[in-house]
C-alpha cells in the first residue's frame, strides 16, 4: 500500500493527511471547499494547531502530499468528514454518505475504506455497506475492506495524539479489521486494538458520553453549591482526595464536536434506555443560562452595563469555536440588550460575526469581565490590567483561570461569594 486518499480536510482530516505523508505514504487530501483547497495548495494552513503548518509544508515540499477537489484511485480511502446533528438531535450523515458516493468511481477491488468520522452505532452496517453494495462492491466478500477507526485526539495536541494514542479498529469483516489495523500499526506508536465495527462505533461514543455525564455532575454540583452557599471548588478538591474519586471542575457548558454531540448518537438509537445520558445533556445545556443569570445578578440587571467577554472558543489555546457555550452566552447577553465586547487571542475576525477587540479595548469601560475560555494568556493576566481599564473591576471566572487578584472582585462559577482563600482548608493549588 502506497497511496492514500483522505476525504475531508478539517480538524481531523488535514492533520491525518500530514501525519500519513510524514510516514512515507503518498497522500491526496480532498475537500469540496474550493477555498480550502486553494489555500492549502499555496501553503496556507487555516487551522491553528501546534506544528501543523510546518508538517503540511514539509510534506508538500517532499512531494508526498497534494490536494484536490476530487478523489483519485488509491489503495486506501479515509473518510474524515463532519457529522453534525439536526435540530432534533439526530445524526446528520449526509457528508458521510456523499463521501462514499464520491469515491465509488475510483474504487477498485481490494481497496481499504476507513471511516474515521464519529458515527452512530450500526452506521457501517446499515449505511456505508449498503452504499458500497449499490456501487457494485461486496464488503461481505472482502471485495473492498470496510472499517471504522474513530479519531480520539484533542485540539492543541492533535499531532502528538495521532502518533501516540491507542486506536480501536472495527472492521465489517475480520479481514477488513486486520487490514485496517495493520495500516495504523505502520504509522502510530500507540497500541491498536481490533474489534467489530459496531463495537468501535460505541467505544468512541461512550468515551465522550462518559465525559459528558461527569461534567454534568460537576455542573450540577455548582448549582447546588450556589443554592446552599457552599464552595464547589473546595468540595471537588476535598472529594478528590479519596483514592477512587475524580470529580471534574464545573464550567460554563460543554462545547466541541465530540462531548456535546456524541451522546445524541447513542440516545437516538435507544431513547427509552438512555435517561442518564439525556439528563446529563440537559444539565450541560442549561449552563449558559446559569452563567447569564449570575452575570445579571452581579451587574444588578443594569441594561446600560458593558460586559467584557474573554474567550470564545470551547477549549483553551485553540481557535475551535464549534458548539462553544461562550457563543451561546454572548448571544443571550446581546439579545437581552447588554453591550458586549469580545476578546479572544486565538480567534481571527473572519472566523466570527462578532466584533473582536483587543484585551485592553474589551476591558475599557466594562462593568464586568467574564472569562469563558481557559487560554494560557488569561491565566497570566495581572490585576493591574483590570484595575487600569475597569472602573470597579469585577471578574466572573467560569474556567478557574485566576487566583486572588489585588483590587479585583473575583467570582468563580463554583464559588459565587466574593473570592477568598478557603477558611477551612489550605488549597492544593496554593
Amino acid at each position: 500500500m502506497e497511496d492514500i486518499c483522505v476525504i475531508g480536510l478539517g480538524y481531523i482530516g488535514l492533520p491525518t493527511s500530514g501525519h500519513l505523508s510524514s510516514k512515507g505514504y503518498n497522500v491526496l487530501g480532498v475537500d469540496t471547499n474550493r477555498d480550502i483547497i486553494e489555500a492549502l495548495k499555496n501553503g496556507h494552513v487555516l487551522i491553528e494547531e501546534p506544528d501543523l503548518k510546518t508538517l503540511i509544508k514539509d510534506s508538500i515540499h517532499r512531494g508526498k502530499l497534494s490536494f484536490s477537489l476530487e478523489p483519485q484511485k488509491s489503495d486506501a480511502f479515509i473518510i474524515a468528514v463532519p457529522t453534525p446533528i439536526f435540530e432534533n438531535h439526530t445524526a446528520n450523515l449526509d457528508y458521510v454518505k456523499q463521501a462514499i458516493r464520491n469515491i465509488l468511481p475510483y474504487l477498485e477491488k481490494g481497496n481499504l475504506i476507513i471511516v474515521e468520522s464519529t458515527i452512530p452505532p450500526r452506521t457501517i452496517d446499515d449505511v456505508v455497506v449498503p452504499l458500497l453494495q449499490e456501487g457494485g462492491f461486496s464488503p461481505q466478500l472482502d471485495e473492498v475492506f470496510v472499517a471504522h477507526c474513530p479519531e480520539r485526539v484533542i485540539p492543541g495536541r492533535i499531532l502528538v495524539e495521532l502518533n501516540e494514542n491507542t486506536r480501536v479498529v472495527g472492521g465489517y469483516t475480520e479481514q477488513a479489521t486486520r487490514k485496517a489495523a495493520n495500516l495504523y500499526r505502520d504509522v502510530i506508536q500507540g497500541d491498536v486494538y481490533e474489534t467489530s465495527a459496531v463495537t468501535a462505533e460505541m467505544v468512541k461514543l461512550m468515551e465522550n458520553t462518559y465525559r459528558d455525564v461527569n461534567i454534568a455532575l460537576a455542573n450540577e454540583l455548582a448549582k447546588i453549591s450556589h443554592h446552599l452557599g457552599v464552595n464547589a471548588h473546595d468540595v471537588v478538591e476535598l472529594a478528590n482526595m479519596h483514592p477512587r474519586v475524580n470529580l471534574h471542575q464545573p464550567g460554563p457548558g460543554v462545547g466541541g464536536h465530540c462531548i456535546s454531540v456524541d451522546p445524541y448518537f447513542i440516545i437516538e438509537k435507544a431513547q427509552d434506555l438512555s435517561p442518564l445520558m439525556q439528563t446529563a445533556r440537559k444539565v450541560n445545556l442549561s449552563m449558559p443560562d446559569f452563567v447569564v443569570e449570575q452575570i445579571e445578578n452581579m451587574i444588578h440587571k443594569n441594561k446600560q452595563s458593558t460586559i467584557s467577554v474573554l474567550g470564545l472558543t470551547y477549549k483553551g489555546n485553540t481557535d475551535d469555536l464549534r458548539e462553544s457555550p461562550a457563543l451561546i452566552i454572548v448571544d443571550k447577553l446581546i439579545s437581552k440588550g447588554y453591550h458586549v465586547k469580545c476578546h479572544d487571542p486565538h480567534v481571527k475576525q473572519n472566523m466570527t460575526d462578532l466584533d473582536l477587540f483587543s484585551l485592553e479595548e474589551s476591558l475599557t469601560g466594562a462593568d464586568i469581565a467574564v472569562i469563558l475560555a481557559d487560554h494560557n494568556a488569561f491565566k497570566r493576566i495581572e490585576s493591574s490590567i483590570f484595575t487600569k481599564h475597569m472602573g470597579t473591576p469585577t471578574i466572573f471566572d467560569t474556567k478557574s483561570c485566576l487566583q486572588e487578584l489585588n483590587g479585583v472582585k473575583l467570582y468563580q462559577i463554583g464559588d459565587l461569594s466574593e473570592y477568598s482563600d478557603s477558611k477551612y482548608i489550605n488549597r492544593v493549588s496554593s
